[in-house]
This record gives C-alpha cells, sequence and structure tokens, in this order.
C-alpha cells in the first residue's frame, strides 16, 4: 500500500508553514487562503486550516535505510526530539524489522522518521528533506479500532500489516510502504504521553492497481 497524500488540520497555518518549507525543507505544490501541500518524497503532505484549539496526529516519513543517524544529527539542529522509555533517541522494532525516530513539529503533532531494512533503500546522498521517500504511516484514532480495520478491509480491499500487532485497541493495515496505524483514544502515542486523539484524517492510497480516498 502506497500513501499517496494525507489532510489534516492545523490551526497555526502560517506557522506550519514556515516549518514544514523553512525548517524541514519540504517544498509547496499547492497553497490557497486554508489549505497548503507539501511533498514528502512520493507523497503529498496537506494542512487545512481549522479554528480547533489542539489537533494532535501522528505520522511518519520513511527513510532510507543508511541515513537514520545522520538523520538523527540533521533533525536535532531544527525540531524538539522524542526520547523513548530507555532514555535515547532510535527506537529498535525487532518485529517490524525498523528503526525510528521522534520528535515534534510546530503543532505538537507526533512525527517519526523510520527506515524499514524491509525495504531495502539505500543512498549515498547527504541527508535532507529530499531523503524522504513517502509518508510511511498516518495514524487515525477511533472507539473501536477492529471495526473500523475490518470496514476499511471491506470496503478499501485493504489488509492486516503482517507484522502485527492487531489488539482491540490497536490495529495496523498495508505494508511496510505505507501504514494505517488505527489507535484507541485511550492510548499515548508512543514514545509520548500525549493521549491519541480523535481528529478528522483524509487520505488517499494506492493499493494495487486501486486509488481510492478514505476519511477517518
Amino acid at each position: 500500500m502506497n500513501i499517496l497524500e494525507i489532510e489534516i488540520l492545523t490551526s497555526n497555518f502560517d506557522e506550519t508553514e514556515y516549518f514544514y518549507t523553512k525548517v524541514l525543507g519540504l517544498k509547496t505544490i499547492n497553497k490557497t487562503q486554508d489549505i497548503i501541500s507539501l511533498v514528502a518524497g512520493k507523497s503529498t503532505l496537506t494542512f487545512r486550516y481549522s479554528d480547533r484549539t489542539s489537533s494532535t496526529y501522528h505520522f511518519a516519513f520513511n527513510i532510507p535505510n543508511n541515513k537514520l543517524d545522520e538523520a538523527l544529527i540533521w533533525l536535532s539542529k531544527k525540531a524538539e526530539l522524542i526520547k523513548n522509555e530507555e532514555g535515547t533517541f532510535i527506537t529498535n522494532f525487532d518485529s517490524w524489522n525498523a528503526k525510528s525516530l521522534y520528535f515534534y513539529d510546530n503543532n505538537g503533532n507526533v512525527l517519526e522518521f523510520i527506515t524499514r531494512f524491509d525495504l531495502n533503500q539505500i543512498s549515498d546522498q547527504p541527508f535532507t528533506s529530499g531523503s524522504i521517500s513517502a509518508i510511511s504511516e498516518i495514524g487515525v484514532v477511533t472507539d473501536t479500532p477492529i471495526a473500523f480495520a475490518e470496514r476499511m478491509i471491506n470496503e478499501h480491499e485493504l489488509q492486516y500489516f503482517a507484522k502485527g500487532p492487531k489488539r482491540e485497541d490497536f490495529a495496523v493495515l498495508g505494508d511496510d510502504n505505507g501504514l494505517i496505524i488505527i489507535s484507541s483514544s485511550n492510548r499515548d502515542w508512543y514514545p509520548t504521553h500525549h493521549r491519541a486523539e480523535k481528529h478528522p484524517v483524509k487520505m488517499k492510497i494506492d493499493v494495487g492497481t486501486v486509488i481510492t480516498e478514505i476519511f477517518g
């Protein structure tokens, strides 16, 4: 599954534009009075202005396998990094054959750079925002994660992530290229103590030859 685009809310439109274009260095491909769309590898990241005072999301970007340490150094000069429970910045996910680092954007969203070794992506270029290959994950919060997942499977030809997990409060759909992370609202977004919150999410995904839009 490939995530072609996600659209989420921001109540700080100008600050969001500054963070993603000037701090992270993403390129703008569309901007209106209340929408800004940015290039994130093969994906598009879109923010829509809303007067909601708090809309906290989790999403992730895939980066090359050999660039996580370099990304940590690059990012440490630009954003607030988030330590895991061991007090380090890089987390090893053995069951997913992946490693991640987490950071906040200007909205308090929990962002992630993740390298998935089963994708076997290597780069010989210095790490920049151009090293992002795609949006890798988008979090969706619901009171009934399994029921939501089953509906997505039935309506959009999705499947459970083969590496799991699948629990009543947490489920994952997709594959290493793109994942929908489905959480109940009584969980924290790892590795923070920020509760997952229900906020509107719009996404466009490619499942084989099927391109579809989902409203979470």
